[in-house]
């Protein structure tokens, strides 16, 4: 590869770099002119390099086999074996404030990320907004003279911008990137994902049928972007941000990659902590000295499970490790890819194995289906039973059990979520660049965070970080380089002191010491008592305990006040204050206070053919009464198909004709599907289709009565008993006049969901109240005083 030549003489601390055209003659004729010297391109300083970042989603400390885990990936250990290990990185503990937080080398609070962005709130460092004074590497990068690309799951484009009308100021090309291709969103369909290329969305280059997986496809437009970049401008470096799907539910993954791991789980998931645990001291990622947390009493043991308990077990989790691998393979595609190019030794490869813990959210049992833990709905072995061969597959939409993932976080406590302890926080990380980094297969044991890798980024391209991007101050980015540790493996610590803090489980690491509190369970349980914030009781973990071991709180009381003072002057210097203990009501925009596109409106009207409408962008018709109105020309024979249709198999509802009848349908997070139909046909000459829900209320998911009506006339009613409380899904949307992705069901006939007639209009208008079970709880807390 050719060297860039730096463009010299550049003040690269205002972005974009300020234009100096030098004094030149200006004759009549140009003929007679003497014109300066060409415009030389922009390019960073001489010797930076390409940069890689790969994330992996949802992945463990202990679930790599790079870092001693059961899930084989030969590609991580490669770059840690020609590069470094960091065996104490740390994360957010949640997907969107992680991201953000990377991307713009500050805390996730400080970006305004304090969750993901569907739960975002009108108060300071979780609005879901980064600030303009905090710009991410990538814009710094591209103002230098790199290209950008982003591809894959891209969750910090806040939910309310993400309709055709935008603003595309916080999308990824508005965030820097050059080049985008993946998705808006927490997680996706990875047989059927609504892919956007840029800001247009657009159909996935090939079927389910002839072997689509949205892993392949994004290491193939890796490869074809930074193939195109070499060939035009050789000279020109490139920042690829890489950031699967995977290994997030729903662990979708070709079954021949399941079968590679049929059986290699029976041993259950306390073993499994065992054999990691023993696997991690031989690797040298813990202490010799390190202990083994126990397990939480939250969980059954592995042998209180029944046979069909375990079976089902053994299957999820062996189709997340194979999830796993699978998306090491090709990430293993690309590098040799670049090898083979001649450009991968001037790449920096920063491999980032979880934007936090490994999920736990699926409860005891796992699921079939990701979108019921969203709603807070459990499931068991019998819902699950019944298809296990169907796991990994486009039909299902799997996760796997707790025990599981607190086995892919040994040697740690907790899980995703849980950013007080380390089971939520701290992941694998590798890097690789021969010409700074010299090591290799070597260690580095000192505390950092994800806020680290954009200083680090910016060392080694010998960029400084920016006074001005696009007019704006900044805000002095609240990472440090990570490039004193590539020689200097005994280096003290730079950073001594991290908060962390998501919904309200919270903690902080100084010197040392860790103080934390949990706050509630990272998945839906029965059994939990949820209690007020400031009752909340704190542990306290020494110096020496690496793994948080034995919580020594109340033999040091001092030390823990120490700690919890501490944790309030960073809170408070941060933007963490007022913790929020409210969970699945923030879903919807009137609880949170967060922008919602309606903007005060109570009705929306769509046209025909408007599709791919996420569900942010739209009226919400969960838990409050809500009314369709559809003006069309049914046709000369019996009607059939979608009028308007919301979400997919997995959880959603529609309104749809079926051999001239109208017909309701609510998908319950595809447990159970309440469908309500006409008793009455639909007249030929119908204008005016009129569906209206009476919401039960009493607190969220409830029930409701539906009744039908044509040009004013009934035609029938009925009642559904229950309905998806919170979100219908992170990847499948609205449509008009059809149901695309994964249909909400399978009841439109041989014809499709494409609705037979003419559409002219459909509007929804919802009412004025939304019922959630956080209001009851109010209003008992309130009665008792």
């Amino acid at each position: 590869m050719l060297t860039q030549k730096a463009t010299p003489d550049l003040n690269r601390y205002v972005l974009p770099i300020p234009e100096r055209v030098p004094p030149h003659d200006t004759p009549m004729n140009a003929k007679e002119a003497r014109p300066p010297a060409p415009k030389s391109f922009l390019r960073p300083p001489t010797g930076a390099p390409n940069v890689l970042i790969i994330l992996i989603d949802d992945m463990g400390f202990g679930a790599s086999s790079a870092f001693g885990g059961p899930c084989e990936m030969p590609t991580a250990e490669r770059v840690a074996k020609e590069g470094i290990r960091f065996t104490r990185f740390h994360t957010t503990a949640l997907c969107s404030p992680s991201r953000q937080a990377l991307l713009c080398g500050r805390n996730h609070h400080t970006v305004n990320m304090g969750g993901i962005t569907e739960v975002a709130t009108a108060m300071p460092g979780n609005t879901g907004l980064r600030p303009d004074t905090c710009a991410t590497i990538a814009q710094i990068l591209k103002y230098n003279g790199y290209n950008t690309g982003a591809f894959g799951k891209m969750h910090q484009t806040p939910t309310w911008e993400t309709s055709s009308s935008g603003p595309f100021d916080h999308w990824p090309t508005g965030d820097g990137f050059e080049k985008f291709y993946g998705f808006l969103g927490g997680d996706t369909n990875q047989y059927a994902p609504p892919l956007v290329d840029g800001v247009t969305p657009i159909e996935q280059p090939k079927s389910i049928e002839d072997g689509y997986h949205l892993t392949e496809d994004l290491v193939d437009q890796v490869i074809n972007w930074t193939g195109s970049l070499q060939t035009f401008t050789p000279d020109k470096p490139w920042f690829a941000y890489l950031a699967f799907g995977a290994t997030h539910a729903p662990h979708h993954v070709p079954k021949d990659w399941i079968d590679k791991y049929k059986g290699r789980f029976d041993h259950g998931y306390n073993r499994q902590r065992e054999i990691t645990f023993e696997k991690q001291k031989n690797l040298g990622v813990i202490p010799a000295d390190a202990e083994l947390t126990v397990s939480t009493e939250w969980l059954p043991e592995w042998d209180e499970l029944t046979d069909d308990d375990r079976k089902v077990s053994c299957r999820l989790a062996e189709t997340y490790a194979a999830f796993a691998s699978h998306t090491d393979h090709h990430v293993g595609r690309l590098l040799d890819t670049l090898e083979t190019r001649g450009a991968l030794d001037n790449t920096l490869v920063i491999y980032i194995l979880g934007d936090n813990g490994s999920s736990a959210e699926a409860g005891p049992y796992g699921t079939f289906n990701e979108m019921a833990f969203q709603n807070s709905i459990g499931m068991t072995t019998a819902d699950i039973l019944p298809r296990l061969d169907e796991i990994g597959g486009p039909n299902a939409f799997n996760h796997m059990p707790s025990g599981w993932a607190h086995a892919m976080n040994t040697p740690y406590q907790w899980s995703k979520i849980v950013a007080s302890h380390w089971g939520g926080t701290r992941v694998g990380m590798t890097m690789r660049w021969p010409e700074r980094i010299k090591a290799k297969g070597e260690m580095r044991h000192q505390f950092h965070h994800l806020i680290d890798i954009a200083p680090t980024i910016l060392e080694l391209a010998g960029i400084p970080e920016p006074d001005f991007v696009n007019g704006i101050q900044q805000k002095p980015m609240e990472g440090t380089s990570l490039a004193y540790l590539f020689e200097e493996a005994e280096a003290e610590d730079r950073r001594t002191t991290q908060y962390f803090e998501i919904g309200c489980n919270r903690g902080i690491y100084h010197e040392g010491w860790t103080a934390m509190t949990m706050h509630r369970l990272p998945w839906p349980d029965k059994r939990e008592t949820v209690g007020e914030i400031e009752d909340d009781t704190w542990e306290l973990y020494g110096p020496d305990d690496w793994t948080q071991a034995h919580n020594i709180a109340d033999k040091n009381p001092e030390m823990l006040r120490r700690l919890q003072d501490r944790f309030l002057i960073e809170a408070a210097k941060y933007n963490v204050l007022p913790l929020d203990p409210r969970q699945r009501e923030r879903f919807d925009a009137r609880v949170a206070g967060r922008p919602d596109l309606l903007n005060g409106r109570t009705s929306m009207t769509f046209q025909p053919g408007m599709t791919r409408m996420n569900e942010n962008t739209v009226p919400n018709i969960k838990n409050t009464d809500f009314t369709v109105v559809a003006k069309i020309e049914p046709g000369t024979e019996p009607a059939n198909g979608a009028l308007i249709a919301q979400g997919g198999k997995f959880g959603g509802w529609s309104l749809y004709a079926k051999d001239g009848v109208l017909a309701y349908a609510h998908n319950w997070v595809g447990l159970e599907t309440f469908i309500v139909r006409a008793s009455a046909p639909l007249p030929k000459d119908a204008r005016e289709i009129v569906l209206e829900f009476k919401y039960d209320g009493g607190g969220a998911g409830k029930g409701g009565e539906v009744t039908f009506r044509a040009d004013g006339k009934a035609l029938g009613s009925g009642r559904v008993e229950k309905t998806v409380p919170a979100i219908f899904s992170f990847d499948d949307f609205m449509d008009i006049g059809q149901d695309n992705g994964e249909p909400v069901i399978e009841d439109y006939g041989p014809a499709g969901s494409r609705f037979s007639g003419v559409i002219d209009s459909v509007s929804i208008t919802i009412g004025a109240e939304s019922h959630h079970d956080h209001d009851l709880l109010l209003k008992a807390k309130y009665a008792k005083q």
